[in-house]
């Protein structure tokens, strides 16, 4: 299905807003003879194309264009509002991927990524980790990157601090790990378990938006700060967004700490139980009588 005019208008927004956070002035006139001579990538020369069409704000006639019209403006306002819908990131899917959009289950987005070499982290790579657990799963728990262990098996969160997680999922939450899907935000494992670089993170956040799309949970647990962060599109620190809830493509997101911060922190885990009971109130779930007394 194709998306609606506000979908798209919103999606060009969002993405001429990027542009000009990084530093482009302008967009050139369509009539120019291609975008190669205009300096810009294919997907800037999509949006000059498409923007060309659109009227400015000013000159909004109907009463449907003068209610987008604002809108807009609201996004703009609410733009360092950490809050994530599929219009502010849909550009990711119709532009870096063409097709991406029409896939409809997890198999065949793993055969959509193949082997993949998008982006540098490829050639370091043992195997991709892609993720695991239930394609229907109502809760969905997102990391940062795969570790060494995770790179030699082909899947998130098999070390130290994924036993952890499976220890919160299935003594804590009184679930099984197969009842929920597991993924991170990057597939492949960067040296030295280094935080992924923003190029890294452009290339592969378009696979987790729409493994978020597929799978459609309820609720979705962020674990640590650089995958809130990538999923919020925001700089704040963990320690001010756990606890609370946030919203990722429609869908509640709540963040907490890292099991491999917890591994170093045992202190904070009191913190995560208490971002975890949240979660289980949302699902329903009851929570297992010793460990509601912690």
């Amino acid at each position: 299905m194709l998306p609606d005019r506000a979908t798209v208008l919103a999606s060009l927004q969002d993405y001429i807003e990027q542009l000009r956070e990084e530093g482009l002035d302008g967009l050139p006139a369509v009539n120019q003879p291609s975008a190669a001579s205009a300096g810009l990538q294919p997907r800037t020369a999509d949006v000059a194309a498409a923007t060309a069409t659109m009227k400015p704000a000013t000159m909004a006639d109907s009463p449907d264009e003068k209610k987008l019209t604002v809108k807009r403006d609201d996004s703009a306002r609410q733009a360092q509002s950490p809050v994530n819908t599929p219009a502010n990131t849909a550009t990711e899917l119709f532009y870096r991927y063409p097709g991406l959009e029409r896939v409809a289950d997890l198999d065949t987005l793993r055969e959509f990524i193949g082997a993949c070499t998008r982006c540098k982290l490829a050639p370091g790579r043992t195997k991709l980790v892609f993720g695991v657990g239930n394609p229907n799963a109502e809760l969905m728990f997102v990391g940062e990157a795969p570790g060494a262990d995770e790179d030699l098996q082909g899947e998130p969160f098999v070390g130290r601090a994924g036993q952890l997680l499976t220890d919160i999922i299935e003594r804590g939450m009184g679930m099984s790990r197969n009842d929920v899907y597991i993924c991170n935000v990057i597939k492949c494992r960067p040296p030295e378990n280094r935080n992924p670089e923003p190029d890294e993170v452009s290339n592969c956040e378009p696979f987790l938006f729409r493994q978020i799309d597929l799978v459609r949970p309820k609720a979705i647990v962020g674990l640590g700060t650089f995958a809130v962060q990538a999923l919020l599109k925001v700089k704040t620190p963990i320690s001010k967004l756990r606890g609370n809830w946030h919203q990722v493509r429609g869908i509640k997101m709540m963040p907490t700490f890292h099991p491999a911060y917890l591994l170093r922190n045992p202190a904070d885990k009191r913190l995560v139980w208490a971002d975890i009971q949240e979660v289980m109130k949302l699902l329903g779930q009851p929570i297992p009588p010793s460990r509601s007394r912690r």
